[in-house]
C-alpha cells in the first residue's frame, strides 16, 4: 500500500493506493471540522449515502452481495440504524470503502495530567473504609442569626 498526501485548504489528507486505486482518507478530510469522526458515522446512517454506495458497488464489484445490501438499504434512515465501514465491507463485500485501523499518537500531557488528578483524590490505604469510597469532606453548617 503506497501512501501520500494531498492539501486540501491548509489539511493534508492521506491518498492510498490499493489495488492500483486511490482511497482518499475520510478520518483526514473532516480534521478540520468540529466533531468530524462524528461526521462520518452520521454520513453513514444516511439512507442516500447507503443507496449511493449500493449503487457503485453494482456497477463496479461483481462480487457485491446484493441481497444483504436490500436488508441494510431497508434499514437505513432509521433512529436505531448504525452502519460502520468495517460491517459495509463484511456485510455486503464492498471495495469502495476501506477501513484502516488507527491508533491515535499518545500524548503525555494528558497522561500525566489523569495520573497526577488520580494521586490527588486517592488516600492511604490504612484512612480508607471500603476500597471503592473516598473520605468524607468535613462541611460548615454554622448557623447565624
Amino acid at each position: 500500500m503506497k501512501k501520500r498526501a494531498i492539501n486540501v485548504k491548509g489539511i493534508p489528507v492521506t491518498v492510498v493506493e490499493r489495488h492500483e486505486q486511490d482511497y482518499i482518507s475520510l478520518t483526514d478530510m473532516v480534521q478540520g471540522f468540529e466533531g468530524g469522526s462524528a461526521l462520518i458515522e452520521q454520513w453513514l446512517r444516511n439512507k442516500d449515502t447507503v443507496l449511493f454506495l449500493g449503487v457503485w458497488e453494482q456497477l463496479n464489484n461483481a462480487a457485491f452481495n446484493s441481497l444483504e445490501f436490500e436488508g441494510i438499504g431497508n434499514a437505513a434512515g432509521r433512529n436505531s440504524f448504525y452502519l460502520s465501514v468495517k460491517k459495509w465491507i463484511d456485510a455486503t463485500g464492498a471495495i469502495g470503502l476501506h477501513a484502516l485501523a488507527y491508533r491515535r499518537p499518545r500524548r503525555r500531557t494528558l497522561a500525566q495530567g489523569r495520573q497526577q488528578e488520580t494521586k490527588d483524590i486517592r488516600t492511604p490505604s490504612n484512612e480508607r473504609s471500603h476500597p471503592r469510597r473516598f473520605p468524607q469532606r468535613q462541611l460548615n453548617r454554622s448557623v447565624t442569626t
